[in-house]
């Protein structure tokens, strides 16, 4: 299961929660469409529920004023985006000059604790750096909005209500342990706090008191306690020290793109070079975000595991490309394909119905055009004699209505 990501949010933006998903373990199933009746027999029922997973009646006397509905926070649940982000405007925002030159910044700034972050978990400054300034911008935007109240809002009335009833116990369990009181508890209109917004599974998961209080202060305006369990988190989910999340590479002319997201060892012999370094000596996947045209990588199982952070490919490679940056590389020299535009909601969703149709398994006729949808793009441009890059714009989908 992933502990960090559960709902793909499709307008991503740098240094706010709509950058984010839904970051915890997945709770016990409960009833997703949101409740119809009064805020108050809908607290009576979680009350309950809650005291049944080990929530006391005093904290939930303690816990009670702090429940309420936020109409702000329901109306930025309920704002879809009809078209997708395409990478690279993704990146823009994320990666800019700004940002790169306040990152380098605040890793001098912190270089011991990061120093011993690495040592501890084996993750690099520049990762967890990178983490801290796409999600709040070095701390800068960590949020005002009051955690109870907005997992409650969204545990009644959000579109994915059994996932934030399972955050809101957690939260509530949080405050039971001496974690946080209510009043200094808070974060994103989403529910993600801290200056690398943990979710509050994933806090009672993964944080650790770094700097030695005794509790994981990850609202402090020191970032350690936020930065290691970061740390702490990637390095439980698998990150191997001392490979990095990718590098990009330049193909050789001709070159079989039939092996796009296939992970093998062989890719020098196969004419693939590294635009800057070396290649890792580990096994590698190719992956293309922007098609045959666009900058190609080769991924480490370390992009795997911020995969596990965010599920956003967009995300992970905006992260990996702000630690290149941070510590010290140039920028992509690939170019992408900026003239094409992001496909609507509608388009994405038809896309899939057109290869379920031919008999392509896309995993669902969703919109959200993951691994699965990918390879189901790929097959088709196989069988239809077209470089099998898995790359979806308008162009394909125009090829695939005829």
């Amino acid at each position: 299961m992933r502990a960090f990501i559960a709902v793909l949010v499709l307008a991503l933006l740098p240094g706010c929660v709509t950058a984010n998903v839904e970051r915890s373990l997945r709770p016990q199933a409960r009833p997703e469409a949101p409740s119809s009746g009064s805020f108050a027999t809908w607290r009576a029922g979680f009350e309950a529920r809650a005291q049944a997973e080990g929530i006391t009646p005093a904290t939930l006397a303690t816990t009670r004023p702090y429940l309420r509905i936020l109409p702000d926070t329901l109306a930025l649940d309920r704002r879809q985006s009809e078209f997708g982000a395409r990478v690279w405007d993704y990146m823009d925002s994320a990666v800019t000059a700004q940002r790169i030159s306040a990152g380098r910044a605040a890793m001098a700034r912190h270089a011991n604790t990061l120093a011993r972050i690495e040592s501890r978990f084996g993750v690099p400054p520049e990762i967890v750096t990178a983490i801290w300034g796409i999600e709040t911008s070095y701390g800068a935007n960590r949020g005002r909005s009051p955690i109870l109240a907005t997992l409650a809002t969204l545990a009644k009335d959000g579109r994915r209500a059994a996932f934030f009833e399972g955050e809101l116990i957690a939260a509530l369990r949080m405050v039971q342990m001496g974690k946080v009181t209510p009043a200094r508890f808070t974060g994103s209109w989403a529910g993600a706090f801290g200056h690398t917004q943990f979710m509050p599974s994933s806090y009672l998961t993964y944080a650790v008191p770094f700097a030695g209080n005794g509790v994981a202060d990850v609202w402090a305006d020191d970032p350690s306690d936020a930065l290691a369990s970061a740390a702490n988190y990637l390095a439980r989910r698998g990150w191997t020290r001392g490979q990095p999340w990718a590098v990009e590479v330049a193909l050789p002319q001709g070159f079989d793109l039939g092996v796009t997201g296939q992970q093998r060892s062989d890719w020098g012999a196969l004419g693939v070079t590294p635009v800057q370094g070396t290649l890792p000596r580990a096994p590698l996947r190719l992956i293309l975000p922007g098609g045959a045209r666009g900058p190609a990588f080769l991924a480490t199982g370390n992009y795997d595991v911020l995969k596990e952070y965010n599920i956003s490919d967009a995300y992970v490679l905006a992260l990996g490309h702000l630690s290149d940056r941070l510590r010290g590389f140039g920028p992509l020299r690939g170019a992408w394909p900026r003239q094409d535009r992001a496909l609507t909601l509608a388009e994405r969703t038809e896309l899939q119905r057109i290869l379920t149709a031919q008999g392509h398994d896309t995993a669902g006729i969703d919109g959200r055009h993951g691994p699965a949808t990918i390879a189901a793009v790929q097959a088709w441009q196989r069988a239809n004699g077209l470089p099998p890059d898995g790359y979806i714009n308008a162009a394909l989908l125009s090829r695939l209505r005829r």
